[in-house]
């Protein structure tokens, strides 16, 4: 009898640890659903293939480019698409911040979009991030995603900051130069005075990214970048911020658009695909959606799925934020943004707090 009660005693004392432990993950992947908002597609060529999107940016309004380019994604091609986002201590959007939780999903994804600024996570998501980054996993980055990582105060992920240079010397310059190609070097022209039209490189025209790509013209200023990488499209900076602003005769063209095969140590082969553009106004123009949506697709080696015929169209309104330093949409939690109808973005501009 006695062998039987404790018998029965173990048994609940290990049920009530499994209980516990099922809770805790429960609880904490609850807490992780804060930080993202999913648009599931059900029919197309994504259809059972998962796109994960990391937005935080301080300038550029990444937070409003990407579920702009997730919801075309998940509606008119099937994809399941996650946006996740850092927040604040309410739960609101914080365009720049590092705190963010629930990268887990980059386990079953397919293809990793980014757009970010001098981030520092917390170990947990960079180990999701590492890992994904090993297996070759395909990425699509946008502008300041080639200095996406800052990371001064752990040395375990030092080496992802964009000016490394430390003791791992593949390393040197951080993740945008070893896997994107190019680190942070410096703005090419004046940001929010001079705009760029985007021209095609020269024997490119038929890169599968390119197909029906014309007339491209983006708001955001040009950056300086000698990528490793084979180049696709280079920025002609314009007086102005039209579409018809005369050439600055004083700059050269530089590259804006680049794919590589990286493969870091220790890791497998992927596709990557970089744009030095993408700012929340960028995506109106039509022919840089179209770039860029074709991207997704040539990262994920879906060529086949590149079309002329593609439908690039928004679902939802679009409302797109001017890209600044000082002031972003506040007060937004990303279950806001869930639906096709949702309004991107929704809120009142805030400044931010300046010295």
């Amino acid at each position: 009898m006695h062998k039987v009660l404790q018998s029965l005693l173990l048994t609940s004392i290990v049920a009530f640890i499994f209980c516990l432990k099922t809770a805790n993950v429960r609880a904490q992947d609850f807490d992780a659903e804060m930080y993202r908002v999913v648009y599931k597609g059900d029919k197309g060529p994504g259809a059972g293939k998962n796109i994960v999107f990391i937005a935080t940016d301080h300038e550029y309004r990444g937070e409003e480019s990407l579920p702009a380019l997730a919801k075309i994604l998940a509606k008119n091609y099937g994809f399941t698409c996650t946006v996740v986002y850092a927040l604040d201590s309410a739960g609101n959007i914080f365009p720049g911040g590092s705190n963010i939780k629930g990268l887990n999903v980059l386990e079953k994804a397919d293809l990793l979009v980014m757009f970010m600024r001098f981030a520092s996570f917390p170990d947990k998501e960079m180990q999701h991030i590492d890992d994904y980054v090993k297996r070759g996993g395909p990425i699509v980055a946008f502008r300041t995603s080639t200095h996406a990582f800052e990371i001064k105060n752990n040395p375990k992920w030092a080496h992802y900051s964009w000016d490394y240079k430390g003791d791992k010397a593949n390393w040197k310059d951080g993740f945008g130069e070893y896997v994107l190609g190019e680190t942070w070097v410096s703005h090419y022209g004046t940001n929010h005075k001079q705009s760029s039209k985007i021209i095609i490189e020269k024997g490119q025209e038929a890169h599968p990214i390119m197909t029906a790509v014309r007339d491209i013209w983006v708001q955001s200023g040009g950056y300086t970048a000698e990528p490793k990488g084979t180049v696709l499209a280079r920025g002609q900076v314009l007086n102005g911020m039209t579409p018809t602003s005369e050439p600055d005769k004083t700059k050269e063209l530089l590259p804006v658009a680049w794919i590589k095969e990286y493969q870091v140590e220790g890791g497998k082969k992927g596709r990557s695909f970089t744009t030095t553009h993408g700012a929340s106004e960028d995506l109106l123009n039509e022919g840089f959606r179209r770039m860029v949506l074709n991207a997704t697709f040539w990262a994920m080696g879906m060529e086949k799925g590149i079309k002329p015929s593609n439908d690039i169209a928004f679902v939802g309104p679009y409302k797109p934020t001017t890209f600044n330093f000082t002031g972003y949409k506040a007060n937004v939690k990303p279950k806001d943004l869930a639906g096709w109808d949702s309004l991107i973005m929704p809120g009142e501009i805030i400044k931010k707090k300046t010295k």
